[in-house]
């Protein structure tokens, strides 16, 4: 659709910071989604897909220059089952940047980025969400590396053996020594360590023990909003020490206090609601058949429809995203914060940030505070775009596929 607003001051600064900066966002779930809403069918992204968060009309529309494309897979999946669900969402990334070529294109270095942006192309990285995902292995580690994925979150909402989560009781008591032997390994191969999910003595040990700047590819300010999925104010500050960049995340119930007391009384009153991960298609199977048979999958929507109709959700807008942007760039400073929007990893998003095409207003929302075109270009991508060379330097061996690989 369109966009008929004036023209304005701020609006002609943005344009000229997307038009030399790729805006790199740092967390998309687009995959999990076609997993479940169209059987991992890549067909018709270049048209309006109104039940999901992205297309390529609005990735346009939101000057997205580059991706990290999540290969996400829920933590109850363990050993085996993990490694291969991961390896079906790298293959559903890898089927859509074949499919759509004249948009999209693999990149995992920062050059890879900044080719693919000067080549009019939306630069696609991939990030694993969780370390359940390498079912123990550093052989499967270094097999995800060669297949593109370049980041990879040491927990999601579960522990695993030798890391805890924000949102699973302690047990490791941080990383373990098998937790900092995979962060090695990942400063060896140039992987990024993401310490979204972790809990903050997982985030205050692989600080101390990474040789490489770190990243939160989707998590906001626990100081604005106490939520264990954001950063505090200490781990913020061994941020900037580090070199690394929180990517602030849009999620209401991360940015909003009202929002996250709202998710709070919600699981109190229907529990944990665990998604169920949806099947995937098997050899020969019609995509569509299998996607209407995930969309029955969850047997609590109906008494969570019924719950929300009598307990109204509040809504969080992107005055919120900014609050947290201001908050982290006071206590990091500007050099270490970026965007990690989460679309379709959740079911709404803040007004005005609904979907990927939201980007420029959020800019725009900055540069009406007095952010300055240098601020929203580190921002937008430059910062993340010298993790990715500082992570590389740290690497004595790189196993990324090359971008026409």
């Amino acid at each position: 659709m369109a966009d008929n607003r004036p023209m304005t001051d701020t609006a002609a600064l943005v344009d000229d910071v997307l038009s030399t900066t790729p805006l790199i966002d740092g967390h998309n779930d687009l995959a999990s989604a076609l997993r479940s809403t169209a059987g991992y069918s890549v067909d018709d992204l270049d048209a309006d897909r109104p039940e999901l968060h992205t297309d390529i009309p609005r990735l346009r529309a939101g000057r997205v220059g580059a991706q990290f494309w999540s290969v996400f897979v829920p933590s109850t999946l363990t050993g085996g089952d993990a490694v291969l669900s991961t390896l079906e969402q790298i293959d559903a990334v890898h089927r859509m940047l074949a499919r759509y070529p004249e948009t999209f294109t693999l990149a995992c270095t920062a050059d890879d980025v900044l080719a693919a942006f000067g080549a009019g192309r939306i630069a696609s990285l991939l990030g694993a969400e969780g370390g359940h995902s390498i079912g123990g292995s550093l052989g499967a580690l270094r097999m995800f590396a060669r297949l593109g994925v370049r980041y990879m979150t040491l927990t999601h909402n579960d522990n695993v053996e030798w890391a805890d989560s924000a949102t699973d009781e302690p047990a490791a008591g941080g990383l373990t020594d098998v937790g900092r032997a995979v962060v090695a390994e990942m400063n060896r191969l140039g992987m990024l360590v993401d310490l979204s999910h972790t809990a903050e003595s997982t985030q205050l040990d692989a600080l101390a023990a990474t040789t490489a700047p770190v990243i939160f590819s989707h998590s906001s300010c626990r100081a604005v909003c106490d939520h264990p999925r954001n950063a505090s104010d200490e781990v913020l500050r061994r941020l900037a020490g580090n070199g690394g960049v929180l990517q602030v995340t849009f999620v209401p119930k991360f940015v909003s206090n009202e929002v996250a007391r709202w998710g709070a009384e919600s699981r109190a009153a229907l529990g944990g609601g665990d998604w169920p991960w949806p099947r995937a298609p098997r050899p020969g199977e019609d995509p569509a058949a299998v996607a209407a048979d995930n969309a029955g999958a969850d047997p609590d929507a109906a008494r969570r429809a019924a719950w929300e109709a009598d307990h109204p959700r509040p809504e969080a807008g992107i005055d919120d995203v900014v609050a947290h942007l201001e908050h982290a760039r006071e206590v990091a400073g500007i050099e270490h914060i970026g965007l990690g929007g989460d679309y379709d990893g959740v079911d709404r998003l803040p007004r005005g940030l609904e979907d990927v095409a939201g980007y420029p207003r959020l800019l725009e929302a900055l540069a009406a505070r007095g952010w300055s075109r240098d601020d929203l270009a580190a921002l937008a991508g430059g910062n993340v775009l010298r993790v990715l060379r500082d992570a590389d330097d740290v690497a004595t061996e790189t196993l990324w596929p090359t971008a026409a690989g």
